[in-house]
């Protein structure tokens, strides 16, 4: 559908005319949110402070349009899914604090386009539906009337807009929110049957043959699995048949969501992703249903897992997802993060989606990633809306033999700016132990690089005397050492954007010699 005649479809949906006569009492059917909230943030929103990723937002009596505030977090200020914390609060002040803020939000005249986006407007009627029992069934009738009549309005709306004209991840909120207010809302079974025209192609779309999700990033795979899991219950309350595809997406998911989990239960950092509660995960994982081991290779989505003993190592060998795609993709090609039993090790920086400006493209670039840079310039190109130039071909081979792994992996993201290739080489013994790798830059001419170790705010590190090795305590109480042949090894700052709030943390610095092999070999071996 051409963005012209969605555009149509949109306006004639709220034209008065053509508004449905009578506007509902109230659901006709329950809608439960299924996630947990945090009563901290609950807190927080009852002094007015909507916070993400370490920004603060004011959401108040007057308004909720901040133009100053970064796109991620208006959207989660006006997608209302904020309302499950002020839910775990469980008070009589967060039940009145929840109405007057969507009562607010009703009357203002809202100015922030972000507001009407599909899936901000998908996870808007989610949330009013989802927590509808908790904020507005006591309220009086004036109060209920308006939030119906909004519902049903938005609803109109986003189902003039589906499909939408993004392709990623947003979609399948904005298909939720529609089967939502299909559900709840009766005699609307035009919604319903828009939203199952639309949700199977979707699905093809987004959610690859190993289940991974197409924007390569375990948050986004996270996110769509719990906007799937919550469709598929929508369906079953509605006493309606789920599509075929959506039993599989799910069948798949599972599994490659477990694979980008470390041992502390919390996610990869790979493409705008964050540790995320270990707790959240495990539940998300729970209402997906019965899935089965972590694959060790995603060979679509790109990554690779290397498990031996108490370490897993994961490393990112896939190309950054294609425009359209790569809203949240990093310049992290080849980058790997590693952990030994619940200790992370190893990690990339993490992300800052409520940033803007210099921190958000900070946590996308090389530097911030475990990996190789070539001349202080990104593997791919960082662009506001996703990535320009990129890696091209990336390859990887693994190997397995008697417990022990071997990866082999490339890719040509400095061949344009330096005619050069990065290739990387790891090795993981059975035991877990013994972590060897090599970075190497194949290039006619030699070129500036630099190996880079990102370390985990916990992991105490020390530079050996003789300078050629790093010490690395882990909270559990083991002792790693990692040292490097053919580079200069250093010890320097770093910042860990994983967890809620911004850390300080280390990193080791493997600093070429542009006069000589263009190589260094480097190990990771536990000490006693």
């Amino acid at each position: 559908m051409s963005s012209w005649f969605r555009g149509v479809r949109m306006r004639m949906a709220k034209l008065p005319s053509l508004r449905m006569s009578r506007v509902p009492d109230a659901p006709a059917l329950p809608v439960r949110d299924p996630w947990p909230g945090d009563p901290g943030r609950g807190a927080e929103l009852l002094k007015g402070a909507l916070s993400l990723g370490g920004r603060v937002v004011t959401v108040r009596t007057g308004g909720f349009d901040d133009p100053d505030s970064a796109p991620g977090l208006r959207a989660t200020a006006h997608g209302f899914t904020w309302l499950r914390d002020l839910r775990a609060l469980g008070t009589d002040a967060a039940r009145m604090r929840a109405r007057a803020l969507v009562a607010d939000w009703i009357t203002v005249s809202h100015l922030d386009s972000i507001a009407d986006r599909p899936d901000v407007a998908g996870a808007r009627i989610a949330a009013w539906l989802g927590h509808y029992d908790f904020f507005a069934a006591s309220a009086d009738d004036a109060f209920r009337q308006k939030l119906m009549a909004r519902l049903v309005s938005d609803a109109r709306s986003l189902a003039a807009a589906l499909p939408t004209e993004e392709e990623d991840g947003r979609a399948l909120t904005a298909v939720k929110g529609l089967i939502a207010a299909a559900v709840a809302l009766p005699d609307r079974a035009g919604f319903l049957n828009r939203a199952l025209r639309v949700l199977p192609q979707e699905l093809a779309r987004q959610v690859l043959p190993d289940g991974c999700h197409a924007e390569r990033s375990p948050a986004q795979l996270m996110v769509a699995l719990q906007d799937l899991t919550e469709i598929r219950a929508l369906l079953q309350a509605a006493q309606t048949q789920p599509p075929q595809a959506l039993g599989s997406a799910l069948e798949r998911m599972g599994p490659a969501l477990r694979s980008l989990r470390h041992g502390d239960g919390g996610l990869a950092l790979f493409n705008g992703s964050k540790e995320e509660n270990p707790a959240l995960v495990e539940l998300v994982l729970a209402q997906a249903g019965r899935s089965g081991r972590a694959p060790s290779s995603l060979t679509e989505g790109g990554f690779q897992r290397l498990q031996a003993g108490r370490s897993v190592l994961i490393v990112d060998c896939g190309a950054p997802a294609p425009p359209k795609l790569d809203r949240f993709a990093h310049a992290g090609t080849l980058s790997f993060e590693l952990s030994v039993g619940r200790d992370r090790m190893i990690v990339n920086c993490g992300a800052a989606p409520a940033a803007s400006g210099e921190w958000h493209d900070a946590a996308r670039s090389t530097a911030a990633h475990s990996t190789l840079i070539i001349g202080d310039t990104n593997s791919s190109e960082l662009r506001p809306e996703g990535l320009g130039r990129r890696p091209e071909h990336v390859e990887a081979q693994r190997q397995e033999a008697a417990g022990a792994h071997w990866l082999e992996a490339s890719h040509d993201g400095y061949a344009r700016p330096f005619g050069a290739i990065h290739r990387r080489r790891l090795y993981v013994a059975e035991s877990g132990e013994d972590i060897r790798g090599e970075d190497a830059v194949e290039a006619a001419t030699p070129q500036p690089y630099v190996v880079r170790f990102h370390l985990h705010p916990t992991v105490d590190a020390t530079v050996q005397q003789d300078g050629d090795a790093v010490l690395l305590r882990l909270p559990a109480g083991s002792s790693w050492r990692l040292r490097a042949d053919g580079a200069h090894l250093a010890l320097e700052e770093s910042i860990y954007l994983g967890g809620t709030e911004p850390q300080r943390s280390e990193q080791v610095v493997l600093t070429g010699f542009q006069d000589g092999p263009q190589t260094v070999k480097w190990a990771i071996t536990k000490v006693g």
